[in-house]
């Protein structure tokens, strides 16, 4: 008998419908997943489609408020879904939600077994927080196992003494073919591509939200800093909207090589990642980093902060990509000319870029999250 898993997560986000679709596809599971929220349109700006999801699922009631820029979110009928759903194990997204903690509590009550999924690593800002570990610790005493997003999730969680028995890696993916296939059909179509978003010939890219911590000003600051021949040779794109986007475009506007297009759905995505030299990633602080999952799977290598969780996982030094040290702009600005003075840098990194995101697909996710269910499910607490 298939174990029935329920899953809640936040909201019905493009890059996790495939991973759930690719769980409930190897036909060992009973998936029914619970979103907390549609969408946060207030910080994101994703069409909401539902036509592609391929798994049983409900949208809870809900409040969403921002006390002090918190993001806090009140949902009613966590425990009634459960008991609808009656799951022989339960899958968080995360332990910020008062949902996740309603949900811990029920496991507890009903001797279901909890799972986390975790994405944090050591390099996670919010982890200078006592407030914040004391509930973390708190939240990984009601679990029974953990889904690590990947290596340096999973190294945190050992530094955390959890036993490596209940530690399994469901790696953090994209839909591989669906971001490979778009960006094959733009560069059969560059000049259109070009024309269409106003991009320069050749030109590094960010993708993300345009706030501070995400290191865009470190990557303005690393571009400002090469000589006109270089910025003339190579433009810098910046996609995406956020509160810092107005200062970041006034500190840029002496510079023609940059452009901003703004907020892109993720149709529109890979065909600016297929025509970019590198992705530029320079975040302070991130748990993972799916833009760089969408880029190699575009064949685009790419420039990623350190603290990124990704970058143990996916930025094989001078195959898939480079890291760097967060904020230290003058490493970023030495990667940056040398890739200009090095154009072939980008086919031959693009080219193993891609080999290597073939290990980091929905169903490899669902493989590690099908694992720890049959696990633990059949086991009980």
């Amino acid at each position: 008998m298939k174990p029935r898993l329920a899953i809640l997560t936040e909201i019905i986000a493009p890059y996790r419908i495939p991973v759930f679709n690719a769980l409930a596809a190897r036909g060992d599971i009973d998936l029914h997943v619970v979103f907390l929220s549609e969408n946060d349109s207030s910080l994101r700006q994703w069409h909401v489609d539902t036509q592609g999801i391929r798994f049983s699922y409900e949208v809870l009631a809900a409040l969403r408020l921002r006390p002090a820029g918190y993001n806090l979110l009140l949902n009613r009928g966590v425990s009634a879904a459960l008991r609808r759903a009656a799951p022989q194990a339960i899958l968080c997204g995360g332990y910020s939600y008062l949902a996740s903690w309603s949900a811990a509590f029920w496991a507890r009550r009903h001797r279901v077994p909890l799972l986390l999924w975790s994405e944090s690593t050591a390099h996670d800002a919010r982890s200078l927080h006592a407030p914040v570990e004391f509930l973390k610790r708190r939240f990984r005493g009601l679990c029974s196992a953990f889904l690590a997003a990947g290596q340096s999730s999973r190294d945190y969680l050992l530094s955390l003494e959890v036993p490596p028995s209940k530690i399994f890696i469901a790696p953090n993916a994209v839909d591989v073919d669906f971001f490979s296939s778009i960006a094959g059909q733009a560069r059969a179509s560059a000049d259109a591509v070009r024309a269409k978003f106003h991009l320069p010939q050749r030109y590094f890219l960010y993708v993300g939200r345009l706030v501070r911590e995400k290191g865009i000003f470190d990557l303005l600051a690393a571009y400002a800093s090469l000589d006109d021949a270089a910025r003339a040779n190579t433009g810098l794109v910046f996609v995406g909207d956020g509160p810092d986007r107005a200062e970041l475009q006034q500190q840029a506007s002496h510079f023609a090589s940059i452009r901003f297009t703004g907020f892109l759905q993720k149709e529109d995505t890979p065909q600016l990642y297929a025509l970019a030299d590198a992705l530029v990633l320079p975040t302070h602080s991130d748990p993972w980093g799916l833009v760089v999952n969408e880029a190699m799977a575009c064949s685009l290598p790419a420039v990623v902060s350190s603290v990124a969780g990704c970058a143990a996982d996916l930025v094989i030094e001078g195959g898939t990509g480079f890291q760097f040290r967060p904020r230290d702009v003058e490493t970023l600005a030495a990667l940056l000319r040398r890739w200009i003075e090095q154009p072939d840098l980008r086919a031959s990194m693009g080219r193993q870029s891609f080999q290597h995101i073939q290990n980091y697909t929905p169903s490899k996710w669902a493989e590690g999250a099908a694992a720890a269910v049959r696990a633990f499910a059949e086991a009980g607490l």
